[in-house]
């Protein structure tokens, strides 16, 4: 079980929202952020101070917020001697929500809906077949037609679940390839979305080298 496992009663009904185009926060994911703005910088200290956790949504250009988001717990900070906040968020649990509150010091706060994602919480949970093989097939192709360079001994040493989560997170994927990642039902279709989006950007145009992951 991870260190910090919280119990449905323990979750905030109402949090503060860190919108961010393309940044993916999964359960059980780790997202390292590097908070600067004063809103953010109020909204951090404020979590800090109330439970540590906030949730992490994404634009949307159609409607302001993408509708579902991951509530994380910041497991680790650092303050640097310009002010800024290093942070590590991790993903507890995912949520929805149908309306915005109001702003508390200049960050966006909602009302949360859990319901949906209970499972999110489960530690025991049967292993999925994620096809590993394939994936990592997959994402040699992916990485090859897109000039990443690839720690592939940690890759290839990663869990099933790490994996998939870790490549859903870190891989330039579109924003909207992001959110179906986010919002696939269980691990096994995450797992599905993942090979099926590593297939497309393989078959699709090159990108300027220089990009890495580790």
């Amino acid at each position: 079980m991870p260190p910090f496992h919280p119990r449905p009663e323990d979750l905030p009904s109402e949090f503060a929202v860190f919108p961010l185009t393309g940044a993916l926060l999964l359960p059980r994911g780790k997202l390292p952020l590097n908070i600067f703005e004063p809103r953010y910088l109020a909204m951090v200290q404020d979590s800090l101070a109330n439970g540590r956790m906030f949730g992490m949504v994404q634009p949307d250009p159609q409607d302001g917020l993408y509708r579902v988001g991951c509530l994380g717990r910041v497991s680790s900070f650092s303050e640097t001697d310009d002010g800024r906040l290093l942070i590590t968020l991790t993903g507890l649990l995912r949520f929805s929500f149908s309306t915005e509150l109001e702003m508390r010091r200049g960050y966006r706060r909602v009302r949360g809906d859990f319901c949906q994602y209970w499972g999110d919480l489960e530690t025991d949970r049967a292993p999925a077949e994620i096809g590993r093989d394939k994936i990592l097939a997959a994402l040699r192709a992916y990485f090859t037609r897109r000039s990443v360079d690839a720690n592939w001994e940690a890759i290839r040493g990663l869990p099933d679940d790490a994996l998939i989560i870790t490549l859903a997170m870190a891989c330039p994927f579109e924003p909207v390839e992001k959110q179906a990642l986010l919002e696939a039902p269980d691990d096994a279709d995450r797992a599905a979305t993942l090979l099926a989006l590593l297939e497309m950007g393989a078959a699709g145009p090159d990108l300027p080298s220089g990009h890495s992951v580790s």
